[in-house]
C-alpha cells in the first residue's frame, strides 16, 4: 500500500506542477519542485511518468533537453513540407489549412515525412508540434563529405535538409574530403542535434558531370545503375521469335516505319500502312511486346516496378529496363523482326474508324525516320515512303481537328533543349517545337491509347467494366479558372468560364486569341495552373485535357510500367480472363504516379543545372526577358532567346520597397506604385551563377542601368505566401 500511495502522490504532484508551470523546464527543476532530488526510486517513477505523458501528447521533449507542456488542441496526421528557412508546414487532409511548425518543434522530422502533429487551437494562426514521425519519406541524402581530425559529416545538398549527417569513422569507407557522396541515415538519437549515418556510395567530385547527374538521381530517390542480378537476368532472356510466329498476325510484308527523335536509342512504337479498296486504309499502331519477355514477379519485373519509369535527364536516359531489352530485344529497329502488341484500324479517307483489332503481331520495320526527316517529306511532299508518310499525315491532322472540336485543350509552349558536348557540357540551346511530324505520331498514339481504354472501359454485353489502369485527368480548379477569367477581363479579353465542355472551348479560344500578344505568357501560365495533374488510377474519371471519356497508356512499355500493366490486362481480357483485383493495381498506380513525379523533378533539376552551367561565362551580359513568376521574395525572369530562368530579388530593386500582390500576380512599389507583372517584358543583366544551388541571379535594368550592381546569391526556395488559403 505504501508504494501505491507514493506513486499516487507523485502523479498528483506532477499533474499539479504541469498545470501551473508556464514555461519549458528541465528535469532537475522538476525534481527540485517535487522535493525528491535524493530519492532514486521515486526519481525513476517520475521519469517513467514523463515518458508516458510524452506518448500521450501532454508533454514535448525538445532537442535542448527541456520539457514543454501542451496547450489544449487536437492531433492530426500529415506530411512535412520543409521550407528553405528551416521551419515547416504540415499538410493534412484533416485540416483546411496548413499547420505551421517552428524549427524547435520538428522533433527530428524531415521533408516529406508522415508525422503526427499536435495543433494548438488557441494560437493566432494554426501552429503545431510534431509528436511522432510515423514514416520517413527517405533515408538517403546526397551531400559533400567534410572531414576533421575528430569527426566527419556529410553536408546535404538538399535545401530541405537543414542538419548535417554525422558519419562515424568506421562508416566513411574510401570517401575523400570534399567528394560528393550518398549517405544513409541510420539513426537519430533523441537528444542528438544530428542524425548518424554511413556513406553508401561515392559519386565523384563536385562539378564533374557524371557526379552531378548521379547526385540529382540519388537526391530524388532514383536509381542510376542496375543491380548485377538484374543485368544477368536480362542477358538470359530468350529471343524466341521463330517459336512465336505461328501464334501471331504477320505484318512483316506490310510497309512499316518508326519516327523518333534523332538521338533516340530505343524505338517502342511503329506505324504500318496498307491501302485497301474504296479509298480505305489499314493503319497499324505496333508497340513493342515487352511483357512477352518480362514475366510477372521476375527479377526484371520487380526492378521495373521499383523504377516505374525511365528518367530523362539533359544528357542521358536512365532506362526502366536493362539495355538488352530496352535497346535490344524490344527495340523496333529497322530490318529486324520484332514481336509487338498492336492496335489495327480500318479507316476511311476522312479518318473515321470503321473497325479496330487488338492482338499480338510480328513486324519488320522498313525504315527509321527522325522527326526532321518526316517534316521534310511533309513540307516538300516527296521523299522515301513519301506516299505513306503523307497519307498518315493527312489522317493525323483530321484526327487532331476532331479532337479539338470535341474539347481537347491545346497548349503550345516551346521547350528548351541543350546541345551537349562529349564531356556533358552544354554548348547550345535549341527548342523542341510541336511540328506536324510530331503531331503525326502523337495522334496515332492517342488513338491507340483511347481505343484500348474504350475496349475495356466500355464493355459490350458485360454488366460492368473489368479492372483496368487508366490515365486520368480531373477537371480544372474552379477558383483558379475564376482568377484566370478575372485577369483576362482586366486585359481586355472577354471570357467567362461556365461548366462542362464549354470550359475547354472557351479556354482554347482564349489561348488562340492571346497567341503572339503581350499577354500570352501571363494567360498561358495561369491557364496551365488551372489544370489538374494527370495520374494513373483504376477509377476512371476521364481525361479532361484530351476530352476523352476513356484513356490509358499502352504505347510505351519500354519506358513506363503502367503500360506494361495495361498490356498484361488487355491480353488477359482478350482471352476472356477474369477481372483482376483492383486494390493490387491501384497500389501500383499510386506508386507509378509518385515515381513519375520524382522523375519529372529530377529532369527539371538537371535542366536547372545545365542552365546554370550554360550561363557561367555570361555573367554581366544583358538580355531581353519576360517575367515568368512572382513571389514574395523576387521576380522570376525567363530570357527570351534561350528560355533560361533566373530570379531578380526584391531586395535588389533599390528604387522602392516592393511588396507581393498575390491576387494580381505582380509586385508593386509601395511609394512609386511601379509594378512588375507576370508576362511583362523586361531587360536584365546576369548577376551571379551558383552552380551548387543550381541558381541564377538576375539584376533588373532600369533605363539601361542595373538597379543594384552588387552580385547577390539567392538562397532558399520560391516564396510560399498565404499558406492558409491553400485548400480553400
Amino acid at each position: 500500500m505504501r508504494g501505491r500511495k507514493h506513486k499516487t502522490d507523485i502523479l498528483q504532484k506532477l499533474n499539479l506542477y504541469l498545470e501551473n508551470v508556464g514555461k519549458p523546464f528541465v528535469y532537475s527543476q522538476l525534481l527540485k519542485s517535487l522535493q525528491i532530488r535524493k530519492d532514486a526510486n521515486r526519481q525513476a517513477k517520475v521519469a517513467a511518468a514523463l515518458d508516458a505523458l510524452i506518448k500521450e501528447g501532454r508533454l514535448v521533449l525538445e532537442p535542448d533537453g527541456k520539457y514543454k507542456t501542451r496547450m489544449k488542441g487536437v492531433e492530426i496526421t500529415g506530411t512535412i513540407d520543409m521550407t528553405g528557412s528551416g521551419f515547416a508546414y504540415v499538410e493534412s487532409d484533416e485540416s483546411e489549412v496548413d499547420i505551421f511548425v517552428p524549427p524547435h518543434a520538428l522533433n527530428h522530422a524531415l521533408h516529406g515525412d508522415t508525422v503526427r502533429v499536435f495543433v494548438r487551437t488557441t494560437s493566432r494562426r494554426p501552429e503545431g508540434d510534431v509528436v511522432e514521425v510515423l514514416k520517413r519519406a527517405r533515408t538517403e541524402f546526397v551531400g559533400v563529405l567534410k572531414k576533421s581530425r575528430s569527426s566527419s559529416v556529410v553536408v546535404p545538398d538538399s535545401r530541405h535538409m537543414h542538419v548535417d549527417i554525422a558519419i562515424p569513422g568506421r562508416y566513411v569507407g574510401n570517401a575523400q574530403e570534399g567528394q560528393k557522396v550518398l549517405a544513409e541515415v541510420l539513426e537519430w538519437p533523441a537528444n542528438a542535434k544530428q542524425p548518424v549515418g554511413r556513406i553508401v556510395d561515392v559519386l565523384g567530385n563536385p562539378g564533374e558531370n557524371n557526379a552531378e547527374m548521379h547526385a540529382i538521381l540519388a537526391e530524388y530517390g532514383l536509381p542510376y545503375k542496375f543491380d548485377p542480378a538484374v543485368e544477368s537476368a536480362a542477358e538470359q532472356v530468350e529471343d524466341d521469335i521463330k517459336k512465336e510466329l505461328p501464334k501471331r498476325r504477320d505484318f512483316r510484308k506490310v510497309t512499316t516505319i518508326t519516327i523518333d527523335p534523332k538521338d533516340a536509342k530505343d524505338f517502342d512504337d511503329a506505324l504500318s500502312l496498307r491501302q485497301l479498296r474504296d479509298g480505305r486504309v489499314e493503319v497499324g499502331v505496333h508497340i513493342a511486346d515487352v511483357t512477352h519477355y518480362v514475366a510477372p514477379d521476375s527479377v526484371i519485373d520487380k526492378e521495373a516496378v521499383r523504377r516505374a519509369t525511365s528518367v530523362y535527364l539533359v544528357d542521358r536516359t536512365v532506362p526502366m529496363l536493362p539495355e538488352r531489352l530496352s535497346n535490344g530485344l524490344c527495340s523496333l529497329r529497322p530490318q529486324e523482326e520484332k514481336l509487338c502488341f498492336s492496335v489495327v484500324f480500318e479507316m476511311d479517307k476522312d479518318a473515321n474508324i470503321l473497325s479496330r483489332w487488338f492482338g499480338k503481331t510480328v513486324i519488320k520495320s522498313d525504315h527509321r525516320f527522325t522527326y526532321e526527316e518526316v517534316q521534310d517529306i511533309i513540307d516538300s511532299e516527296k521523299g522515301r515512303f513519301g506516299e505513306e508518310v503523307l497519307t498518315l499525315h493527312r489522317l493525323a491532322q483530321q484526327l487532331r481537328a476532331a479532337r479539338f472540336e470535341h474539347g481537347s485543350v491545346g497548349f503550345e509552349r516551346a521547350e528548351a533543349r541543350f546541345d551537349i558536348d562529349k564531356n556533358g557540357k552544354p554548348v547550345g540551346v535549341y527548342f523542341r517545337e510541336d511540328t506536324p511530324s510530331h503531331q503525326l505520331v502523337e495522334e496515332f498514339m492517342l488513338l491507340a491509347n483511347r481505343s484500348v481504354a474504350e475496349y475495356v472501359g466500355k464493355p459490350e454485353g458485360r454488366a460492368k467494366p473489368k479492372t483496368f489502369v487508366y490515365r486520368i485527368h480531373e477537371n480544372p480548379n474552379e477558383q483558379k479558372l475564376q482568377n484566370l477569367s478575372h485577369v483576362a477581363q482586366q486585359l481586355g479579353y472577354k471570357v467567362n468560364f461556365g461548366k462542362g465542355e464549354a470550359i475547354s472551348r472557351k479556354l482554347n479560344t482564349l489561348l488562340s486569341e492571346v497567341r503572339g500578344g503581350k499577354a500570352q505568357n501571363l494567360l498561358e501560365t495561369l491557364a496551365l495552373r488551372c489544370m489538374a495533374k494527370a495520374r494513373y488510377s483504376t477509377a476512371n474519371v476521364g481525361h479532361y485535357g484530351l476530352a476523352f471519356a476513356h484513356y490509358t497508356h499502352f504505347t510505351s512499355p519500354i519506358r513506363r510500367y503502367p503500360d506494361m500493366m495495361v498490356h498484361r490486362l488487355l491480353e488477359q481480357y482478350l482471352s476472356d480472363g477474369k477481372s483482376a483485383k483492383a486494390d493490387d493495381y491501384e497500389a501500383l498506380c499510386k506508386h507509378s504516379s509518385q515515381m513519375e513525379g520524382q522523375a519529372a523533378d529530377a529532369e527539371r533539376a538537371s535542366i536547372k543545372y545545365k542552365m546554370a552551367e550554360y550561363m557561367q561565362d555570361k555573367v554581366g551580359q544583358e538580355y531581353d526577358g519576360t517575367i515568368s513568376g512572382v513571389t514574395d521574395r523576387g521576380i522570376y525572369v525567363e530570357i527570351n532567346e534561350n528560355k533560361i530562368e533566373g530570379m531578380v530579388l526584391l531586395r535588389s530593386l533599390k528604387e522602392d520597397f516592393f511588396f507581393f500582390d498575390e491576387e494580381n500576380y505582380r509586385v508593386v512599389g509601395r511609394r512609386t506604385r511601379k509594378t512588375y507583372t507576370l508576362g511583362d517584358a523586361v531587360r536584365i543583366r546576369v548577376g551571379n551563377v551558383n552552380m551548387e544551388k543550381k541558381q541564377l541571379d538576375y539584376l533588373m535594368l532600369e533605363d539601361g542601368e542595373a538597379q543594384d550592381d552588387s552580385l547577390v546569391v539567392r538562397e532558399g526556395r520560391r516564396g510560399r505566401s498565404n499558406r492558409r488559403s491553400r485548400k480553400k
